[in-house]
């Protein structure tokens, strides 16, 4: 028997199973069906493998995965006038309020209730048929494919951390903390606004030589030595002169954020774009002294997906190189596996189609 809606479902941490959920109808006049044709894994969908939780988030309940996809509109309501059956799309996957006044003011990714794919309660994309509202789905252009399609959303976190929260301009120098693919994105946002040096920080060497041919100008490999030490090292070797414009944390790690508060010079700007600890110890007398620019970073906002958008289609940066392998959706769990083993930069699951024999 085919099944109509096969979905990858975390039914508590450490096991998946496929499911066959209901089919999504329109049920809203601007509300868009979409078939999913691929799926980037991100680590958010492996800590909640693994763990059940992210902080307060918990999976209370069966979850399907997934939130990084792109697909085929097959379906829309009555009142939907940009998209029509065939048009390929990305998918932008938290839905805001749209009424209250982090909505109002642009920052919907601050909503406070946000319903976010994967996210619990709620349900990820890691499924045949998806459902979203019209201004969510993003098409794309003929020159852009849909594995290209799915590498939108990290590119949006990057995009919404390089230009929006750093602002990041011509002729500045940058150093990002971690290479795998939030930072390797990173990077090359950074470039295609102008940076003038971009370095890349990393314990392993293989992911720094995959930094420097795809966007970075220098790639630094992190030691054991203490914050300041590295910092030293690092304006050093690559030439920072009294520090960085601009520093980028994609890691979470207490030694890679110290590091980045040293490496700034005075009146630079620190950004905080990957999740760790809860808690860490902080160089506040260095951020003080240095009267240093400190924001965080979460998800994205008004205006960030369509430029991740149009910068692929123009040209203005790259992600097929990202792509380091595909799997089929009945061999889901393998390409979690090898997420959390740190393999290859950006794995793609392809979307379930009636040949797909998945034990349900």
């Amino acid at each position: 028997m085919t099944s109509k809606n096969l979905s990858f479902v975390l039914q508590k941490p450490g096991e998946v199973k496929f499911e066959d959920r209901p089919v999504p109808e329109v049920k809203d006049p601007y509300d868009v069906i979409v078939n999913i044709k691929y799926t980037g894994i991100c680590g958010s969908d492996v800590h909640y493998w693994q763990h059940g939780s992210i902080g307060s988030f918990v999976v209370k309940s069966p979850m399907v995965l997934g939130h990084e996809s792109a697909g085929i509109v097959t379906s829309v309501g009555s009142k939907v006038t940009s998209l029509k059956p065939g048009d390929h799309v990305a998918l932008e996957p938290g839905i805001p309020c749209r009424r209250c006044v982090r909505c109002k003011d642009g920052y919907y990714n601050l909503c406070p209730d946000v319903a976010f794919a994967a996210t619990p309660p709620y349900d990820g994309t890691l499924a045949k048929y998806y459902s979203l509202p019209e201004d969510f789905c993003y098409k794309l252009p003929q020159n852009v494919g849909l594995e290209e399609g799915a590498l939108v959303e990290p590119l949006s976190v990057a995009v919404h951390v390089v230009h929006k929260q750093a602002d990041v301009r011509a002729g500045q120098d940058v150093v990002i903390w971690g290479a795998g693919p939030v930072g390797l994105l990173c990077c090359a946002v950074a470039r295609a606004f102008g940076a003038k040096k971009i370095v890349s920080v990393d314990i392993n060497a293989e992911r720094l030589k995959f930094a420097k041919d795809y966007a970075a100008t220098h790639g630094f490999v992190a030691q054991r030595e203490s914050a300041q030490e590295s910092a030293e090292r690092l304006i050093r070797e690559c030439d920072l002169g009294v520090g960085a414009d601009v520093a980028i944390d994609a890691t979470g790690a207490e030694p890679c954020i110290q590091t980045a508060i040293w490496t700034l010079r005075t009146g630079g700007t620190y950004v905080q774009a990957g999740m760790g600890q809860s808690d860490i110890v902080w160089p506040i007398g260095a951020m003080c002294a240095k009267e240093l620019n400190v924001k965080g970073s979460f998800r994205y906002s008004s205006g960030d997906y369509q430029l991740a958008v149009d910068m692929v289609a123009s040209g203005r940066i790259s992600v097929k190189e990202l792509i380091t392998g595909k799997v089929s959706f009945d061999a889901a769990e393998s390409a979690f596996q090898d997420v959390k083993a740190a393999k290859g930069i950006k794995i793609l699951i392809e979307g379930p189609n009636d040949d797909t024999k998945a034990k349900i």
